[in-house]
């Protein structure tokens, strides 16, 4: 989930694994893979780098749940 700002300033977070396609026209337009079309004032460089911190602190939490059940190797 990442946090985003729609054109009209209000706050809405996205669930990035329902996101199919991010334009640039030139405002930022994510279409969800339902067929919603979500119009933000952030730049696709920029939720794409959310994307990734976001998978990023997901993949360490499961590393550490991993860790601290099985031990570390």
């Amino acid at each position: 989930m990442i946090l985003l700002t729609k054109i009209n300033n209000a706050q809405v977070v996205l669930n990035c694994d329902m996101m199919q396609s991010i334009e640039e026209t030139p405002d930022t337009v994510i279409t969800l893979s339902c067929g919603d079309k979500v119009v933000v004032k952030e730049r696709m460089t920029e939720i794409i780098d959310r994307i990734v911190e976001f998978r990023r602190r997901i993949r360490q939490l499961v590393e550490t749940e991993y860790k601290q059940q099985y031990g570390t190797e």
